[in-house]
């Protein structure tokens, strides 16, 4: 089959034959994927960050799959029927209702070996778009609300317009947020923000930042702020500053207010997968202070899927959200390490590889 390996050289992907997998345990299920995402993760193993120690593996863990074959021990499910598997891993059968991210974490899709599997979703074998992503950016983002403390008619500021900032904004609104302030740097993102009905505040365009133009606007601060960029942020003259995001979340924080973090911060340390990971201390200046004197609270953290999956399942179904505005190019998987490069580059929101 065809797959979009990660072979350890830091922006560079390529497409080449792999076995096919095969099923090896009675309650083993081979799934054929119908589409998959090019996910922010998958920037930070592109980039040389985040990942197994002893490349190459499949990269990939947003997916849309069909059965196409069983275990003889698998009772639940059958030949054809259409699948989202999420981007963390069972160590056992997965009962939805019980759904607990500490209980049945088993490690991630897409990270290679040491960290899951080979096998990622971007791949022939392992089409309503929506279901897609609840694999992993709808859940992250609806998770990054709840770390926040959000409620209905809080106001929120949401940090990077990336497709999970971008979902984030969209499902603060979803769940009745009154107002919505995206900040990002890139005005085609920006644009799509304000398309949803979020207030775009350019990073890069305003006199004191970002926060001094969401503070102008709301004098006493907004209830939530999340952060959906992580390490990779920047401040307002564009320069790399990891706490960036942190400083903007605590100063715009309206008193009593909550934080969101669902942005990567990682340092797995340099290694054969991750060769550029050195370059991350994982220490970051915090103001205290500021965060003490306001009683905030902050929510952070890896999201697991499984537990918001039967609400946004339902979501979708019932028409309530829809998602395929976040998404700019369908390619074939051929395209995969150009189109890695355009989203590197902010040139695409989101891509979506479609298999025959």
């Amino acid at each position: 089959m065809r797959a979009v390996l990660w072979t350890g050289i830091p922006f560079n992907v390529t497409v080449q034959d792999v076995p096919i997998p095969a099923i090896s345990n009675p309650t083993d299920v081979r799934v054929r994927m119908t589409a998959a995402a090019i996910c922010g993760t998958d920037l930070h193993t592109y980039h040389g960050i985040y990942g197994s120690s002893s490349p190459p593996w499949i990269i990939g863990h947003e997916g849309l799959r069909i059965i196409e074959s069983v275990g003889s021990g698998v009772e639940s499910l059958q030949v054809g029927d259409h699948v989202v598997i999420p981007d963390t891993l069972d160590p056992g059968p997965l009962n939805m209702a019980l759904a607990e991210s500490e209980a049945n974490f088993g490690g991630s899709i897409g990270l290679g070996r040491d960290m899951g599997s080979f096998y990622g979703a971007q791949a022939e074998y392992l089409f309503q778009v929506s279901y897609l992503f609840l694999s992993d950016i709808f859940a992250t983002d609806w998770t990054a609300l709840t770390y926040s403390g959000f409620e209905a008619g809080d106001t929120v500021a949401v940090f990077g317009a990336g497709p999970v900032g971008l979902l984030s904004a969209y499902s603060a609104l979803l769940r009745g947020a009154s107002r919505v302030y995206v900040v990002d740097s890139v005005p085609a993102r920006l644009e799509r923000a304000e398309f949803i009905g979020a207030i775009p505040i350019s990073l890069n365009g305003t006199d004191g930042g970002p926060a001094a133009e969401i503070l102008r606007r709301e004098p006493d601060g907004v209830t939530r702020a999340l952060d959906c960029v992580g390490y990779k942020a920047v401040n307002s003259t564009l320069d790399c500053q990891e706490n960036a995001v942190i400083m903007d979340m605590v100063r715009v924080a309206a008193q009593r207010g909550g934080l969101g973090t669902i942005g990567v911060f990682a340092a797995p340390g340099e290694s054969r997968g991750t060769p550029r990971a050195g370059d991350l201390s994982g220490l970051v200046q915090f103001p205290i202070v500021n965060f003490f004197e306001k009683g905030l609270t902050w929510g952070a953290g890896p999201v697991d899927p499984k537990v918001v999956a039967p609400e946004l399942e339902e979501l979708v179904t019932s028409g309530r959200a829809n998602l395929d505005f976040i998404v700019s190019s369908l390619i074939g998987i051929e395209e995969a390490p150009e189109y890695y490069q355009r989203f590197d580059q902010h040139l695409e929101t989101k891509v979506i590889i479609r298999f025959p």
